[in-house]
């Protein structure tokens, strides 16, 4: 019998997003009627608002949340990875982002060429985190360094999807 293979590791978001982690809390992700999984495909169309997201876990436990595009502008040279698309902090478990703080308002996806991932990495806390800066620029931000920077630790959860610019005639 063969052995699965993580769509995290074939989608290279360990690598060039993450370091390999152990899943520990359920989060679900959608656009409208569009449920996120890992590798699917989201019209920049649908994704303009942000997606609604849910979080298991306590309501004492406190997480971060960031969506980022590691393959702007372009996946063959991604010279701008990661850029940084929303932060939400101090989320409590058991809700969602709406009920956190917004560090980064939320931007759709609208990549220029090629198809480009974009991941939702969420995070739990260790505490209450009230001093969060908004990063200086969206391009070039490092979800290890802001981890690292912030003392989340490795992610509890992650799912990507991948979007490409659509057609003009064929937006809806």
């Amino acid at each position: 019998m063969a052995a699965s293979v993580d769509p995290l590791v074939v989608g290279r978001v360990i690598g060039d997003v993450v370091d390999m982690f152990v899943p520990s809390v359920a989060m679900s992700v959608s656009y409208g009627s569009k449920h996120v999984t890992n590798g699917c495909d989201v019209k920049p169309s649908i994704s303009t608002n942000p997606p609604i997201v849910r979080i298991s876990g306590r309501a004492d436990d406190l997480y971060t949340l960031v969506m980022t595009d590691p393959d702007a502008p372009s996946p063959s040279e991604p010279s701008l990875r990661e850029w940084v698309h929303w932060i939400v902090v101090d989320i409590p478990g058991g809700t969602n982002p709406s009920r956190g703080k917004e560090i980064l308002p939320y931007t759709g996806p609208r990549p220029p060429v090629g198809i480009h991932r974009y991941i939702l990495v969420l995070f739990q806390q260790k505490t209450l985190l009230s001093m969060v800066e908004q990063p200086i620029s969206r391009a070039n931000f490092n979800t290890r360094v802001f981890s690292s920077h912030l003392d989340l630790g490795l992610p509890v959860a992650t799912v990507y999807f991948n979007a490409q610019k659509e057609p003009a005639n064929k937006r809806r």
